[in-house]
Formats: structure tokens, C-alpha cells, sequence
């Protein structure tokens, strides 16, 4: 019972953890060339969610992966 709180902090983290890392990288890209000029709130905006969605699913990716491994070596230990 109590894994699944630590899970559950661990899958928190990871999803801030990736957004941040998405929004951070996201900001060396010239995107306010697509937008009108003086739109820095929707400009801000627009990254932020878009930081959001691609953050989520490459912390959803990771957070796949980690469990796969887990499994692969829970049914291993299994084995011997």
C-alpha cells in the first residue's frame, strides 16, 4: 500500500520534471516569428501548453519504460 504513494510522487515529479525541461528547451526557438507582434501573453501561452503536451508525453514515455523494466526484471528474478 504504501508504493503507491511513492509511485504516485515519483510519476508528480516526473511529469513537472519533463514539462520544465520541454518549456526550457522550447524557449530557444524563435517561435514569436509565427505570432503578431506584441502577443507576448499569448506567445508565453501558446509554449506553455505546448510544453505541457509534449512534456507529458515524454514523461509518460520514460515513466513506460521504467516499468517495462521493472516487470522484465521482477519476471526474471522469477525465473531463478
Amino acid at each position: 500500500m504504501n508504493s503507491f504513494g511513492v509511485d504516485a510522487i515519483v510519476r508528480i515529479v516526473c511529469h513537472f520534471a519533463f514539462i520544465y525541461l520541454t518549456f526550457w528547451s522550447l524557449q530557444a526557438l524563435r517561435i514569436d516569428q509565427f505570432f503578431k507582434k506584441n502577443n507576448q501573453p499569448q506567445i508565453r501561452m501558446f509554449l506553455v501548453l505546448i510544453s505541457i503536451g509534449i512534456g507529458y508525453l515524454a514523461s509518460t514515455f520514460f515513466l513506460e519504460i521504467l516499468a517495462l523494466f521493472r516487470n522484465l526484471f521482477a519476471s526474471a528474478q522469477n525465473l531463478f
